[in-house]
């Protein structure tokens, strides 16, 4: 029988607060400090009721009027039965609930309790889980639509898919491992490296897609690189509309990054003022310039800015990056007026990375690490099978990465690990 907790799930400050209850005496807690037409413990699943919540060791004291709504397991957010209290968004008001349900029995509920409950009960797998988190963290469209895909399981669906074909290749392979004895071979060693090969190229692809999600989930990194006063700070106020870079007319003022996000059409942009580039004897500035050239390095898309007559700087770039030149204080861009503003715009808009409805894109660092690992495993199996070596070392291969593929998901998990992973979730979710 499980602890029966609750928490507040609301923010503070709304016209409506919410109050969670979930376990086993979750109804029947409710109960004890409800007062509506009937009793709601024998309610049945999925009803709301109107009625009062009641302090009775103050002579029935009314704390509020309500809404209750009653979820019965299974058929519940975490499994359990569970009961929401509608109040009003006082935070007085929420208080008192919450100290009449604790005299009751509940404790209060941990950050990400509700939802590791809902794991533990196989409501959702562990990587669904987290995309709850990401999901309540979205700032943006396109990280809704990345955490909502994956909430929903497109993820743990292709990974499903991944482990079958796995499956098929261990088991063809450790069947003839029962029959080792009598050398024969059930499964053609062509075909095991063809579908070794299909499943190492996938995974290759999830692996990769973590550098365009990582970029949607935190922002996609723009540097903005030039040399000293070409406008560069006052380009970054004109994109945040926000005085947020010193703008001066002394060279080498921005010696540190500055960072800052705005939403452009429904995407999260994380611009990075940079220090000027140019041949300095200043050593804190020399500082600032290799960071300048870091930050270029990272960045998914550059905006090189000069003006008339100065030549654009020379950096290293990769086949991956988006480049925008901008040449500032001329007659078509202007960024102390804002002139060609709405140009510069629709470029950052054309370098957003193209994903599809149905992309599975990874976003969290701990699917990347296990997907590295498996990615690993299955190509020392492909290898193996290349050089013919034995079953029973292609056998093991295959099966670590199966091993790293369900950690994913949280079939193979440990209390450190989930409770890592639940702690960084906000109490109520």
């Amino acid at each position: 029988m499980s602890t029966t907790i609750c928490a507040i799930s609301t923010a503070k400050g709304g016209a409506i607060g919410i109050v969670r209850v979930s376990g086993s005496k979750a109804i029947q807690t409710v109960d004890n400090i409800f007062r509506g037409s009937h009793d709601i413990k024998d309610a049945k699943p999925f009803t709301v009721h109107f009625g009062q919540i009641i302090d009775s060791a103050k002579q029935d004291e009314i704390i509020d009027e309500v809404l209750v709504s009653i979820f019965r397991a299974p058929h519940s957010y975490t499994g359990e039965d569970c009961v929401e209290i509608s109040c009003h968004g006082s935070s007085y008001i929420l208080q008192r609930v919450i100290e009449l349900l604790i005299k009751q029995g509940c404790v209060m509920a941990k950050p990400g309790e509700y939802t590791q409950r809902a794991f533990l009960n196989g409501k959702m797998d562990l990587s669904q889980a987290e995309a709850v988190a990401d999901l309540i963290a979205s700032q943006d469209a396109a990280m809704h639509r990345v955490a909502m895909n994956q909430m929903r399981g497109a993820f743990s669906k292709r990974l499903a898919e991944l482990r079958n074909e796995l499956l098929e290749l261990t088991s063809l392979l450790e069947l003839e491992l029962d029959f080792s004895e009598e050398d024969v071979e059930f499964a053609d060693r062509e075909k095991l490296f063809n579908l070794a090969a299909n499943i190492e190229e996938e995974i290759s692809r999830l692996v990769d897609s973590f550098t365009t999600g990582n970029a949607i989930k935190n922002g996609i990194p723009v540097a903005i690189i030039g040399a000293p006063n070409v406008g560069k700070s006052t380009l970054l106020n004109q994109l945040l509309h926000d005085d947020r870079a010193i703008v001066s007319d002394i060279q080498g003022t921005t010696r540190d990054i500055i960072e800052d996000t705005m939403t452009l059409h429904g995407h999260l942009f994380r611009f990075i003022d940079t220090a000027g580039i140019r041949h300095t004897s200043d050593k804190i500035e020399k500082m600032g310039i290799e960071r300048s050239l870091r930050a270029a390095e990272k960045a998914h898309i550059i905006i090189l800015v000069t003006e008339p007559g100065v030549p654009f700087p020379k950096i290293v770039i990769r086949e991956d990056q988006h480049i925008i030149e901008v040449i500032n204080k001329s007659d078509e861009f202007q960024a102390l007026t804002g002139l060609g503003m709405d140009w510069l715009e629709q470029e950052l808009i054309k370098c957003i990375p193209v994903q599809s409805e149905d992309t599975v894109l990874v976003t969290n660092i701990r699917h990347k690490q296990a997907l590295s690992l498996a990615l690993s495993d299955i190509q020392r199996a492909k290898q193996s099978l290349e050089y013919q070596m034995s079953g029973d070392i292609i056998s093991e291969d295959l099966r670590l990465c199966l091993t790293h593929l369900a950690e994913i998901v949280g079939e193979i998990s440990t209390d450190d690990v989930l409770g890592n992973i639940f702690s960084k979730f906000c109490v109520g979710k």
